[in-house]
């Protein structure tokens, strides 16, 4: 049974930074691409970012490029979103997600390609 677990999360001020983890358990973890997402109160799950299966690409939103990381540890089953800069909009439950099918470049922006989610870790940011 896939299971992902984030962690990380809480309570920053604007400009501080936080360090978002996702254990994966229940699959061969270096296998599969991996995405980060969120969600803010009233608004639509959107993506924040995602790393290819080696870890030497990756992807994000226009709204957190050159603030975020994201990374992977494959002999810890681990992706991380290191979130530097925070803003109060980014401000939102972040949640990791798996394709279980082999997904690449931009088809990894969509989370509709996602099969396995985690319960998601909340991040508010005050002004």
């Amino acid at each position: 049974q896939v299971q992902l677990v984030e962690s990380g999360g809480g309570l920053v001020q604007a400009g501080g930074s936080l360090r978002l983890s996702c254990a994966a358990s229940g699959l061969s973890f270096s296998r599969y691409a991996m995405g980060w997402f969120r969600q803010a109160p009233g608004k639509e799950r959107e993506f924040v970012a995602a790393i290819s299966v080696s870890g030497t690409t990756t992807y994000y939103a226009d709204s957190v490029k050159d603030r975020f990381t994201i990374s992977r540890d494959n002999a810890k089953n681990t992706v991380y979103l290191q979130m530097d800069s925070l803003k109060p909009e980014d401000t939102a439950v972040h949640y990791c997600a798996v394709p279980l099918r082999h997904r690449s470049g931009d088809a990894l922006r969509g989370a509709n390609v996602y099969d396995y989610w985690g319960q998601g870790t909340q991040v508010t940011v005050s002004s």
